[in-house]
């Protein structure tokens, strides 16, 4: 089973969601002269004189320094909170993700693990939620995450509806996609996908329970959360359905979610550097043996085809990039110097769920555009159509009119001010 092919987040998931509910700091205001009276000072009309009382002189007002108006016309600054490490690293996966779908990379997976390492950026910023009570922090979740995957769901449902598809009573997944949400074979490119929602949202809905335990003790809970993923590969297989799916993809992934956890509370800093660095490269070369082990099986090295594999790649990889940041205090402020490239790894962030929901359509419809552009022959003679690379091109092209059309949902789930771009 190709786990990538199934789908793959962002998420948020997503997921999706970052700790985006921050606001300015306050500027200091100089103080103000000090007022004596309502009337002022003087002498009141009256035949008899009467002393005249003096003022108290006011405070010397400091001078302000010469470029002072200069800093009022800057810009706030970016509101405390955001990990512009993590939003590259957010962004990176997104658009690694994206050219795994089109070019079919196997070592795609090796070189940049991208579904542990959102599962583990999710996972951190559930834990910063949970310090709130825990069911509005899921609700708050649901809010965000529903709503971006009806409207997408709307288009993709009614499409199938046309070609033929006749739904059953699991139409109840593609209103709360617990479970894989069914479809056809004409619409499998854009509903596979899904698998990432729904082992997000389960995630979610655990992350109570998981935290509790986890903050019970901490290191081995870690470690043991690779346990459920080399008991199914060893010793119990599960079912052939939308259960053993679920159930694959939450062992797969439970060690970065946790992992998550393990950043947010500080316990990474708190680790040795040797023993860190010596498990996670040992957690690496296990998944990596493992994968290419595998090749008579399953006829390629893909880690999305070999969940143990995948399991133990990604969290030697995601614990090295979660550890690097917490102990030498990795936070790319550098990165807001580069306005464009901050500014795209924003809108990255701000509409991952449209990116991820929205990619695979905009690949099937780049194809049938670029079948038109065949018969123009300016085109046919000096763009590379048959190019793997120019479909690439092509599909960001639409995913980005996806984003204009379709991205405002996000704000819209956010409880935000619907807007073209962030």
């Amino acid at each position: 089973m190709s786990w990538e092919r199934q789908g793959y987040g962002y998420g948020d998931g997503y997921g999706y969601g970052y700790g985006r509910d921050h606001g300015y700091p306050e500027y200091a205001q100089q103080p103000r002269p000090q007022q004596y009276g309502e009337y002022g000072y003087g002498v009141p009309e009256a035949t008899a004189p009467m002393p005249v009382v003096e003022p108290e002189p006011e405070p010397p007002v400091t001078a302000a320094p010469a470029d002072a108006e200069a800093e009022e016309e800057k810009p706030p600054p970016r509101p405390p909170g955001r990990d512009r490490y993590f939003d590259t690293l957010r962004a990176v996966a997104l658009i690694r993700v994206v050219a795994y779908h089109t070019f079919g990379w196997a070592w795609a997976g090796m070189v940049f693990p991208s579904m542990g390492i959102m599962f583990g950026l999710a996972g951190t910023l559930m834990a910063k939620s949970l310090e709130r009570p825990a069911p509005e922090v899921i609700r708050s979740r649901l809010r965000r995450l529903l709503p971006p995957f009806w409207f997408w769901g709307v288009f993709v449902v009614l499409a199938m509806l046309v070609h033929g598809w006749m739904p059953g009573r699991q139409i109840l997944f593609w209103v709360v996609p617990l479970g894989d949400p069914p479809g056809n074979a004409w619409g499998e490119q854009a509903w596979e996908i899904l698998w990432y929602l729904r082992t997000y949202l389960w995630f979610v809905l655990l992350s109570p329970l998981l935290l509790r335990v986890f903050r019970l003790a901490p290191v081995p809970v870690l470690l043991l959360s690779l346990a459920p993923i080399v008991v199914f590969q060893f010793l119990w297989e599960p079912p052939d359905d939308r259960l053993g799916s679920a159930l694959t993809d939450l062992a797969t992934f439970l060690f970065c979610w946790i992992l998550g956890f393990a950043h947010r509370d500080g316990v990474l800093e708190r680790l040795k550097p040797f023993a860190v660095v010596v498990l996670s490269l040992a957690a690496i070369g296990f998944g990596g043996w493992y994968a290419f082990t595998q090749q008579a099986a399953t006829g390629s090295y893909d880690l999305d085809d070999i969940p143990l594999a995948q399991a133990f790649w990604s969290a030697g990889y995601v614990t090295l990039l979660m550890w690097a940041a917490a102990y030498f205090g990795i936070a790319f402020a550098w990165l807001t110097r580069f306005r464009r490239t901050d500014r795209l790894v924003t809108v990255f962030n701000s509409r991952a769920v449209t990116i991820y929901l929205w990619h695979e359509i905009a690949f099937v419809l780049a194809v049938p555009l670029i079948d038109l552009f065949w018969d123009v022959p300016a085109f046919e003679k000096w763009l590379p159509l048959e190019s793997q690379w120019f479909l690439f091109g092509v599909g960001w092209v639409l995913i980005a009119v996806f984003v204009l059309l379709c991205g405002w949902v996000e704000d819209v789930a956010g409880r935000k001010k619907p807007r073209l771009l962030p």
